[in-house]
């Protein structure tokens, strides 16, 4: 469940920073190139240890991918 809590958090996080950087894109003209590559490049780390996390949780076997049912030919 913590696992899974964490998930969810982070995608927040992401979600944020995007919101972020569309916010400075579109209101701060003066600084707004700075603030807008450090917003996405939150957003860009954020997913990446999202990423990493998911493989992590799963090789631990506290997050369980979904598998395509296996169908033996006939």
């Amino acid at each position: 469940m913590f696992g899974k809590i964490l998930i969810v958090i982070i995608l927040l996080a992401i979600a944020f920073n995007l919101f972020r950087g569309l916010f400075f894109l579109v209101r701060d003209k003066e600084r707004g190139n700075k603030n807008v590559v450090n917003a996405l490049s939150w957003r860009i780390g954020l997913s990446i240890l999202l990423f990493v996390l998911l493989f992590v949780l799963n090789y631990f076997g506290i997050v369980e991918f979904h598998t395509m049912p296996q169908v033996k030919p006939e």
